[in-house]
């Protein structure tokens, strides 16, 4: 299950909403090991496409280190589809190379960029198997980690 607070949601959502006709991405890091996502970070879709999203090697590469630096994790590695519903394609699952990762997707087909509701689901991917998992979203995180 990922439990994750009201705020990160609401951030992925607006990201999602704003680049909206193209995918949206992005990591929210957390702590190593413990499985919390705190640390959003909206990444630029280097394919500036509506139908496929890819992080910029640089940009990447980067945000790896700095993860490292802070002995961080991505916790939870997001993107939007922009025509379809919140399910990973082809693509998405080839990918994935992150097994411990949330990877969550949020659908704005049905509403576009508007206030409307979208759809936020979460995944895991361990080599090529997708399980879909209950979002828990909370208003903050409790003391038990």
């Amino acid at each position: 299950m990922l439990t994750i607070t009201q705020a990160l949601h609401d951030q992925i959502v607006a990201h999602a909403r704003a680049d909206h006709p193209d995918e949206a991405c992005g990591v929210i890091a957390g702590p190593a090991g413990s499985g919390r996502p705190e640390r959003f970070i909206p990444m630029l879709n280097a394919a500036r496409s509506p139908t496929f999203y890819e992080f910029d090697s640089t940009d990447l590469l980067k945000l790896y280190r700095e993860m490292d630096d802070r002995d961080e994790e991505p916790v939870v590695i997001y993107h939007s589809h922009t025509a379809t519903e919140a399910y990973p394609s082809r693509t998405d699952i080839s990918y994935a190379n992150e097994p411990g990762a949330h990877y969550v997707l949020v659908s704005t087909a049905e509403c576009g960029n508007d206030e409307g509701p979208v759809q936020f689901r979460s995944f895991r991917i361990v080599d090529g198997e997708v399980t879909e998992e209950e979002v828990e979203v909370v208003e903050a995180y409790g003391n038990a980690g």
